[in-house]
């Protein structure tokens, strides 16, 4: 393998990367409850994946399982805090959840970094309707 080859001679990388592939296949056929099995496989090893966390929360917050997608995307918030996508979903979660002033807070958060948000105008459109 060459200084910039994009391959790995490693097998646990191999399988991991193998695993991620699959994991995303099983998300855009829509087969949540198997992508789960795949991406909880792939967060026992390594537990700090961001992207494994951010698809995972995302799968429970599709299937409405707020509070749950709300613990993935803080661990994935540990690791980058400034991921406007991961934010955003954890503000619609807190908000279906009638967490309203969390929910704000993410939003405000986003602001912060990406002061034109269209999700964050969209979510606020909400508010002033409940």
């Amino acid at each position: 393998m060459g200084l910039f080859s994009r391959g790995t001679k490693d097998p646990t990388k191999k399988k991991a990367i193998e695993l991620k592939k699959d994991l995303r296949k099983l998300v855009k056929q829509k087969k949540y409850s198997d992508a789960l099995k795949i991406g909880n496989k792939i967060l026992e090893k390594t537990p700090h994946d961001n992207d494994v966390l951010f698809i995972v929360g995302g799968i429970y917050y599709m299937q409405d399982k707020f509070k749950t997608s709300i613990s993935y995307f803080d661990k994935a918030l540990d690791i980058g805090e400034y991921d406007t996508q991961v934010l955003l979903l954890k503000a619609n979660a807190h908000f279906h959840l009638g967490e309203t002033s969390k929910s704000k807070s993410c939003c405000n958060k986003i602001l912060e970094i990406d002061p034109k948000n269209k999700g964050v105008k969209e979510l606020e459109e909400k508010f002033k309707k409940n």
